[in-house]
């Protein structure tokens, strides 16, 4: 059986500033994002398995996208954990805002490859990551494919 390819688009409004950077996107901004999710399998030859001819049903995939990457990072501020702007994240936790503090400098491309590996941990073992595109503007975007990264 053929290897195919399966993609769900996910959306999300996320907050973020980039600590120590020189341009605008120094002050803390939005965008609107959209995540394409592409998995590679085989689908399933077992006629009397209720999933016969999926690669993954797309609930399974959206159930685990949604999850560990839309819920959690969805109406959120993302801040790198090392910038100054700590003291603002703790005031906009104090004020109940959904603020994230993590190990990276939160731009796409980073977005980007911390979303590959908390989503390649959840896959069933016969299906594969083949690829995220996560669009931050109408006109620009980070990708991420399995094949650079092997």
């Amino acid at each position: 059986m053929s290897n195919i390819r399966i993609t769900k688009q996910f959306s999300f409004e996320t907050g973020h500033a980039l600590y120590g950077y020189d341009g605008k996107c120094k002050n803390v901004h939005g965008h609107s994002y959209r995540l394409f999710v592409t998995v590679i399998g085989k689908p399933i030859s077992d006629s009397s398995n209720v999933k016969f001819g999926m690669v993954i049903d797309f609930g399974d995939l959206k159930k685990i996208v949604k999850e560990d990457i839309v819920d959690v990072f969805d109406h959120a501020t993302v801040f790198n954990e090392n910038t100054p702007h700590v003291e603002l994240a703790k005031e906009l936790e104090d004020r109940g805002h959904n603020v994230l503090l993590v190990d990276y400098q939160p731009t796409s491309e980073m977005m980007v490859i911390d979303f590959a590996s908390k989503i390649k941990k959840r896959l069933p073992h016969n299906i594969e990551l083949f690829s995220l595109k996560l669009q931050e503007t109408a006109t620009s975007f980070a990708e991420w494919f399995a094949s650079d990264n092997e």
